[in-house]
């Protein structure tokens, strides 16, 4: 399968910065195409050093990010709002500066935000007409595409499954908006995960691969063999990256509910995780 594999920053640093730009060499040297980057502050991102330090190791960059409270896509609140547009075109901008061509992540609304029932019609509408103002901002720019994350339920409540960010897609109308699927997310939340792949399509932009307890690839719950196949009768031929944390991250561990190590490093995580996934995509 013609498949690029990458790694996320979140293995490592919870806060990736400028003296991290020594990991894109490390990545590279255990078999890594790509390194996904989670971008914390978009407003206070090394931009220049990044881009030459990813050049200089010979790595491809993506980049996820998260909405939060006070730039919310959904919020009733008409100025939060317009920061989520102000936060994704940073974004956006950033992409374009280090030569990533992927926004993932779910920015359809704050992470972690709960209001306690369903979405409602106004939030969809608020959300659709948010990420439309950044994706024609991102066409404008140049070829950066959007992709929306469905995570689960104590996470979000307002997307969770495959089809519903298919249908969000579809509502904001543009070819640059796809979907971001991520495999610890969805063996809690879909009912069939190579149904789930298949629902996208061509919609799919973006792959998280990650193990049901955030473990090493391939020694879990998730159906990897269903799931590559999966994304072989897509035609799927873009990027899957490793995700994990660190327990002693902060910020996300509350959020995620991170307690313990699931491997003795984030190398270890990742070089294993690789390993493992090679083989099975291989054999698929």
């Amino acid at each position: 399968m013609d498949l690029k594999m990458g790694v996320s920053s979140l293995l490592w640093t919870e806060n990736f910065s400028a003296a991290d730009v020594g990991l894109f060499e490390k990545v590279k040297s255990v078999g890594f195409d790509v390194f996904e980057i989670c971008v914390a502050d978009p407003f206070d991102f090394p931009v220049d050093q990044v881009q030459k330090a990813a050049e200089g190791a010979g790595v491809e960059l993506t980049t996820i990010s998260v909405a939060i409270d006070d730039r919310n896509p959904v919020s009733p609140d008409a100025a939060s709002r317009q920061k989520a547009v102000e936060f994704l075109k940073r974004m956006i901008d950033i992409n374009m500066g280090i030569g990533s061509k992927i926004v993932g992540g779910p920015n359809y609304a704050a992470w972690g935000y709960i209001t306690g029932a369903s979405r409602t019609d106004d939030e969809w509408k608020w959300a659709v007409d948010t990420i439309r103002k950044a994706a024609e901002y991102a066409k404008q720019q140049g070829d950066v595409v959007l992709a929306f994350e469905p995570i689960n339920r104590f996470e979000t409540y307002f997307i969770n499954i495959a089809a519903d960010a298919v249908k969000f897609a579809q509502d904001v109308g543009l070819d640059n908006v796809g979907v971001h699927l991520d495999t610890f997310h969805m063996i809690r939340e879909e009912k069939n995960i190579a149904d789930a792949v298949k629902a996208c399509g061509d919609r799919l932009f973006y792959l998280h691969v990650c193990e049901n307890d955030r473990g090493i690839p391939g020694t879990g719950l998730v159906p990897w063999k269903d799931f590559f196949t999966a994304l072989k009768d897509v035609g799927y031929k873009g990027i899957l990256t490793i995700e994990s944390f660190d327990p002693d991250f902060e910020e996300i561990n509350r959020t995620c509910a991170i307690w313990r190590k699931f491997a003795e490093s984030g190398e270890q995580l990742a070089t294993e995780g690789l390993k493992n996934l090679k083989a099975i995509a291989a054999a698929v």
